[in-house]
């Protein structure tokens, strides 16, 4: 019966083959995007964001306001942009740069 030191798996990230047990040892996290707001602070799905910036809102005709609270954001796996929802806009993605924790 083969030991578990003995089999292989494929790593998708890195195209390469790697024993299993250098695979339970590589953090879960390795491939998770860090999105901060223009402070430094650490977002994360379900937070609350305030603009820092008036900004027009392409295709939707209307300019959102410094001050607007945005509620319940998503994470896009892009370090700079993050998905949310605001009456009247659908789609809304905003860059991390414009916006600040709550």
């Amino acid at each position: 019966m083969a030991n578990d030191d003995d089999s292989f798996v494929y790593d998708e990230a890195s195209g390469e083959w790697i024993s299993a047990a250098d695979a339970a040892a590589a953090p879960a996290g390795d491939g998770a995007v860090e999105v901060r707001d223009s402070v430094g602070n650490l977002l994360a799905d379900g937070d609350q964001v305030t603009l820092i910036k008036d900004l027009t809102v392409k295709g939707a005709g209307q300019t959102l306001k410094r001050g607007t609270l945005i509620k319940s954001i998503r994470l896009t796996g892009d370090a700079q942009e993050i998905d949310c929802r605001y009456e009247g806009i659908k789609g809304l993605v905003l860059r991390a740069e414009f916006v600040r924790k709550r």
